[in-house]
């Protein structure tokens, strides 16, 4: 992860580390179809910073899974899409899913969403380097916001 680390160190605006985050993620993890970020505004997830195909641009919390991770601020993973109650179709060639929330001082600032065009891709040792992006990113925003 000192790759990532040195990537966003002292960087100085929020879309930039966003934005190279998503990069990095497409980047170095095969087999994704999108990954990026929706950033929280008054209980709303907004598109941010991404990688891979036109997205929805609105999500309330609670619908979909980035809006099921956002509720209740816990990393979820989805091996099948078409089994979660309320998905959201944004790309129909998704299979399977991670969100991961971004809390910055006790608040969720976002989440990192990523999606997979093949079923059961985030395997445990997956979502935890993911979770570990995460956590480097949450370090660096604090400085940040």
């Amino acid at each position: 992860m000192n790759e990532y680390k040195n990537l966003i160190d002292n960087e100085k605006k929020i879309y930039t580390i966003l934005a190279n985050t998503s990069a990095f993620i497409w980047e170095k993890f095969d087999n994704l179809n999108w990954a990026g970020f929706y950033v929280n505004e008054d209980n709303t997830l907004y598109l941010h910073a991404f990688q891979g195909k036109v997205a929805c641009s609105v999500i309330p919390f609670n619908r979909g899974v980035c809006g099921h991770a956002a509720t209740i601020q816990k990393t979820v993973v989805v091996d099948d899409v078409n089994t979660f109650k309320d998905h959201i179709v944004c790309d129909s060639n998704s299979k399977s899913e991670v969100v991961i929330p971004v809390i910055v001082k006790n608040k969720l600032f976002a989440v990192l969403d990523i999606d997979a065009p093949v079923y059961k891709r985030f395997d445990t040792q997956t979502v935890k380097s993911l979770e570990e992006i995460v956590s480097i990113l949450e370090h660096e925003l604090e400085k940040l916001l």
